[in-house]
C-alpha cells in the first residue's frame, strides 16, 4: 500500500513521490460530487496530472488519465459520476471557455478538474477549490525527483467541506 503524503497542516501536504500525489488524489476523488470544481495551479511537472490521475482512481475511473493539452477536455466515466478534465494552458481569452466545453461541464453531472485555470478564476466563479502544486527542487539531491507541496485553498462552503473531509482522512 502506498503511503499518503505528510500533512503539514489542514490545507497543506508534502508529497515525496508521484505515488503519494496519486494516493492523495485518490482520497480526494472519493469525496467529490457533481458540480465540484478544482482549479489546479503549478508549473510544468508540478504534479497536476498526477493528482488528477489519483482523483480519477478514487472515482473508479479505469481509463488511463493523461493531460488533455491538445484536446483541452477529456471526459472519464467513474463508478458513479463522470470526471471532466480540462487543460486550459493553450487558452488566452475567456470567450474560448464556451467552445472548450467548460460551461457545459460546470453545469454537468460530475466534478471538473481544471489544469491551468487560474487565469480564468473570475469566470470560473466563487465556488471552487484552488489547488497549488509546487516542486521543491531546492530540497532534492542530484538525480532525485523533488517532493511537492500541495496546498488547498477553498472558495465557498462546499470547497471548505472537501478540505475538512480530506484532512480528517489523513493522519
Amino acid at each position: 500500500m502506498i503511503q499518503l503524503p505528510a500533512k503539514l497542516d489542514e490545507k497543506t501536504y508534502e508529497s515525496a513521490s508521484f505515488e503519494q500525489t496519486i494516493a492523495l488524489g485518490a482520497q480526494l476523488g472519493r469525496l467529490l460530487q457533481a458540480g465540484d470544481v478544482l482549479v489546479l495551479t503549478g508549473d510544468l511537472g508540478a504534479g497536476k496530472t498526477q493528482l488528477t490521475k489519483g482523483i480519477a482512481r478514487g472515482m473508479g475511473v479505469a481509463d488511463d488519465v493523461t493531460s488533455p493539452t491538445f484536446t483541452i477536455q477529456m471526459i472519464y466515466q467513474g463508478t458513479d459520476l463522470p470526471l471532466y478534465h480540462f487543460d486550459l494552458y493553450r487558452l488566452s481569452d475567456p470567450e474560448q471557455l464556451g467552445d472548450a466545453g467548460v460551461w457545459d461541464a460546470l453545469e454537468g453531472d460530475g466534478p471538473c478538474i481544471i489544469e491551468w485555470g487560474e487565469q480564468f478564476s473570475k469566470e470560473l466563479g466563487d465556488e471552487r477549490l484552488d489547488v497549488f502544486l509546487t516542486r521543491l527542487d531546492e530540497q532534492a539531491r542530484d538525480g532525485q525527483e523533488p517532493a511537492r507541496h500541495i496546498r488547498f485553498e477553498p472558495k465557498g462552503e462546499r470547497a471548505c467541506s472537501i478540505v475538512e473531509q480530506l484532512a480528517s482522512t489523513i493522519k
